[in-house]
């Protein structure tokens, strides 16, 4: 059955390679880009299936003018796939405030309006899904991402919530966590300027790793927006999905990290209680 999407970031990486994916496929897809020349190729072979809509998603009340016009001009959206972000990259002392501003704005605060402005419509026609596209780095950290996983690891709290809250309406959620994947991701890093005090520490050894080529990507774009359509596709799909062999191992490494310290403070924490 053709599926109608909304895709933010499409421009570019996971979010042009689903575009072309879904189009070839037969669904329909509204496209956000920042400028609206980036689809032109895929306009010109998809007239009736591609509607792209220029957007900056930290411009609130245009992401609302957006998400209304979509569901108006096509009645029913299916799924919401929130893709837009990029990676702020340096310790956290290095980062200046505006990179902080623009790094939020963009990874957390839009995603978090892209979400609240579609729950209405998704609501009011019966359900439909919301597929955030988070990062192994929700769960665990690298050091010199710290804004970056700031922004993954606060958007991941705030789907799982918001999930509990609209099950009721046939609104439900996934949270695509890839690894390291070969798309232009290091490209369009925001880099702070770097400190030598940082150099003998983790964070210069993730530094020197990205430079150098070093720090090992295994995922595989086109695998990866495969699994997220299937999942997107399933009757019941996950809340969090690990993609790549990389995520699915650093995430189960931290969690069972995190289960060892835990059980460790029983006594502590059961003497807290009144």
């Amino acid at each position: 059955m053709t599926k109608t999407w909304i895709i933010t970031g499409a421009s570019s990486g996971l979010g042009r390679i689903m575009t072309e994916k879904l189009l070839a496929r037969g669904d329909h897809v509204v496209a956000t880009v920042r400028r609206l020349d980036a689809l032109t190729d895929l306009q010109q072979r998809h007239e009736a299936g591609l509607h792209v809509i220029a957007l900056d998603v930290t411009d609130t009340h245009g992401m609302r003018a957006a998400v209304a016009g979509a569901f108006d001009r096509l009645d029913r959206i299916d799924i919401v796939v929130s893709n837009a972000g990029y990676g702020l990259f340096g310790a956290a002392e290095e980062v200046t405030d505006e990179q902080i501003d623009r790094q939020i704005a963009t990874n957390l605060v839009g995603s978090i309006q892209l979400i609240r402005a579609s729950l209405p419509y998704l609501r009011r026609q019966g359900g439909g899904r919301i597929v955030q596209v988070s990062s192994e780095g929700g769960q665990i950290s690298y050091p010199n991402f710290s804004l970056y996983h700031a922004s993954k690891w606060g958007i991941e709290g705030f789907v799982e919530a918001v999930a509990k809250e609209v099950a009721p309406f046939g609104i439900d959620f996934i949270l695509a966590e890839p690894g390291p994947t070969a798309t232009k991701f290091a490209a369009g890093l925001d880099s702070a300027a770097p400190t030598k005090i940082y150099d003998a520490t983790p964070a210069g050894d993730v530094r020197r790793g990205i430079a150098d080529g070093s720090f090992e990507i295994k995922g595989d774009a086109a695998r990866t927006v495969d699994a997220i359509i299937a999942a997107a596709d399933a009757e019941r799909p996950p809340l969090r999905l690990a993609l790549g062999s990389t995520a699915y191992e650093s995430i189960s490494r931290a969690l069972e990290e995190r289960l060892r310290a835990i059980r460790a403070q029983r006594d502590v924490a059961f003497s807290a209680d009144r």
